[in-house]
């Protein structure tokens, strides 16, 4: 198989996508598998792969550390990324996403490394008030629909094409809401505990998820691939929000949410929630930016990625009863 004892070089390992990634590799059999992480990274999700994956301290924005270890590197999965909705944390979410993208991009370039795949985010597609299907040739418009993590992950991919232009084979994967086993406190895992804490609110709008595994299988099948320039937007299926919130309560024996977010208590949430935040220091639960994203309803495509490999997406719902299962028994329950 194509690379199999070629040096792989993966950022943002220890989250949920790239902790995936790296034990899916290890288990195809790679074995010169090098991974980026800061000093303070939690590590529970990858506490399993010790002495499987080469680790390095450093960051994206560390052009010194990238140049060291992405020596003789064959294969980049460039997974790192913030995701915020907190405007206190705009800044360093622009830092990572957009400088530490083209920091990765130039360093590839630099030492030739053969192909780069770029994890995106159905984000940096774009929403705007007309927008109701999305693939991969809708074009980003400008628009206040668009949040600023939105922003950042399409400026990051203005990063990658540019690589492209300068002779960079890269490929873009642009998963939407993804969901698998991972931190309860953070990402989608944080559904988990708000539904068990007692959610009563949920919102009007739809959107695509994807199951982690889905998401892993079909990196490694587009880095295997000879395609290159291309990117492919990563769709199990397009939900409700409110059957995705009813089936987590489902999974963990906790009542379905039941009243309505309407346009009235949408904005009351996210002007208490940041009122509440200025005074107090924290991170506020809603935002406008998500508040106003919960109830559009937007309908993505996956057919370019069925087409390509024919692999079958696994089912959100199955996923969410894992998730489900997993998170009991980590509770005790």
């Amino acid at each position: 198989m194509k690379g199999m004892n070629k040096k792989i070089f993966v950022t943002g390992g220890t989250g949920l996508v790239g902790s995936h990634l790296l034990r899916y590799l290890v288990q195809k059999g790679h074995g010169n598998i090098f991974a980026l992480r800061r000093e303070s990274s939690d590590m529970r999700l990858v506490a399993d792969l010790e002495g499987k994956v080469n680790w390095v301290i450093g960051d994206v924005l560390d052009v010194m550390i990238l140049e060291q270890v992405m020596q003789d590197t064959a294969q980049v999965y460039h997974c790192a990324a913030i995701v915020s909705f907190d405007p206190r944390e705009y800044d360093q979410m622009d830092r990572i996403n957009i400088e530490g993208t083209a920091n990765m991009v130039n360093t590839s370039l630099e030492l030739e490394v053969e192909k780069f795949l770029h994890v995106s985010s159905i984000a940096a597609i774009g929403r705007s008030e007309t927008l109701k299907q999305a693939d991969e040739k809708t074009e980003w418009e400008e628009s206040d629909w668009n949040t600023r993590y939105a922003l950042s992950k399409y400026q990051s991919e203005l990063e990658v094409w540019r690589g492209a232009t300068e002779g960079l084979p890269v490929a873009i994967v642009n998963p939407s809401v993804i969901f698998g086993k991972g931190f309860w406190d953070k990402g989608t895992g944080r559904f988990f505990r708000i539904v068990d804490q007692g959610l009563k609110f949920y919102p009007t709008g739809s959107t695509g998820f994807v199951t982690v595994k889905d998401v892993v299988s079909y990196m490694y099948a587009l880095m295997q691939s000879d395609i290159i320039n291309e990117r492919f937007l990563l769709n199990g299926q397009n939900l409700p929000y409110r059957k995705v919130f009813n089936a987590i309560a489902d999974t963990i024996d906790r009542p379905h949410p039941s009243i309505k977010v309407t346009p009235l208590l949408k904005g009351l949430a996210w002007r208490f929630e940041k009122l509440k935040s200025i005074f107090m220091g924290s991170s506020p639960k809603v935002t406008k930016e998500t508040a106003h994203n919960s109830s559009t309803d937007i309908q993505y495509s996956n057919q370019k990625s069925l087409d390509a490999f024919g692999i079958a997406y696994h089912s959100v719902m199955e996923c969410l009863e894992e998730m489900g299962a997993a998170y009991k028994v980590e509770r005790g329950r």
